[in-house]
């Protein structure tokens, strides 16, 4: 055996005798904005998948074969929850979980809030079934924890951390990258808290109007009045005698700016503000379903929102 031939049988030999190397892991979110704060943990070493594609409704949307491929070889699955995606509970019942999962709306250190403006936090035992309790008059629950949770932007920082320990525990070669992704992420959500803090500061004490409910987190992490939402939090088309009880509500309340929102007719919003003094504001875009998916995601969500309400509701 020549000197050549040695050192290959001895590198071969000696790879083979070492663990085996840890891969970045394939990522499955359930919706952009999950992907934006996976994005920004991850940084060049990956990509993270969306299941909900474009101008799906995440209430309810069917997966595509090639999507449940995916979630079957998925080897981390990062999702808010069954509260806001109650396919994807079923499609990983029927499919098989994927190795681990991050459900951010049961992490601990997240701020839950049910329908309605109630705190909600704590712990759930009852694997995201909706509580009894309200109901409109066509039998849509209206109760259970609001999954809207990300338009607290103190649940995104905290969302960070444990998304960077998933995947480290994954792949903890790259830990230390992982790690300082999130803590720069997360004084990236702070600065952006603080400024929209200032921006939002006169908008304080003014109602006004929303297509559904799923705005709560955001009002009450900056201390807005309680939005008048027109549709319920699953976005269904509210009843008449709902449309009715919302037109005299706007009246009481004297609410000042009406919002339509991005993927949701706009005419809804016209109809129960018709012959009030509300006035038109941008449309919303909780889901960022208006924007290009990428790490910026989750930043443009909240800036956009708080900039949509605070033209519109101080514009003297």
């Amino acid at each position: 055996m020549n000197r050549y031939s040695f050192l290959v049988l001895a590198a071969a030999l000696g790879a083979g005798a070492l663990p085996a190397r840890a891969e970045v892991p394939r990522v499955v979110t359930d919706i952009a904005v999950t992907a934006s704060l996976v994005q920004q943990v991850m940084g060049d070493l990956g990509q993270p998948e969306i299941l909900l594609q474009p101008g799906g409704d995440p209430h309810s949307y069917q997966l595509r074969p090639s999507q449940a491929r995916s979630l079957q070889e998925a080897g981390l699955l990062v999702w808010v929850g069954p509260q806001l995606t109650p396919w994807l509970q079923r499609a990983t019942t029927s499919l098989g979980v994927p190795d681990e999962v991050v459900t951010l709306l049961d992490l601990p250190g997240t701020h839950r809030r049910d329908y309605g403006g109630g705190a909600d936090d704590h712990d759930h035992d009852d694997g995201g079934a909706d509580h009894a309790g309200a109901q409109d008059d066509h039998g849509h629950d209206h109760s259970g924890t609001d999954p809207h949770a990300w338009l607290d932007p103190a649940n995104g920082r905290a969302w960070l951390d444990a998304i960077a320990e998933a995947l480290s525990r994954r792949d903890p070669q790259n830990a230390a990258t992982y790690a300082a992704n999130a803590a720069r992420a997360a004084e990236e959500i702070a600065a952006l808290d603080a400024e929209l803090k200032l921006r939002l500061a006169p908008a304080k004490g003014r109602r006004f109007v929303v297509f559904h409910d799923a705005y709560g987190y955001f009002t009450a992490h900056y201390g807005l009045e309680p939005a008048i939402a027109v549709s319920l939090g699953d976005a269904s088309t509210p009843s008449a005698a709902r449309l009715k009880a919302i037109r005299d509500e706007i009246a009481e309340k004297a609410a000042i700016c009406a919002f339509p929102e991005a993927n949701h007719d706009p005419r809804l919003i016209a109809a129960v503000t018709e012959g009030s003094a509300a006035r038109r504001g941008a449309p919303l875009d909780p889901e960022g379903s208006g924007s290009a998916p990428g790490p910026q995601l989750y930043a443009e969500i909240l800036r956009g929102m708080g900039e949509a309400l605070a033209d519109c509701l101080t514009d003297d």
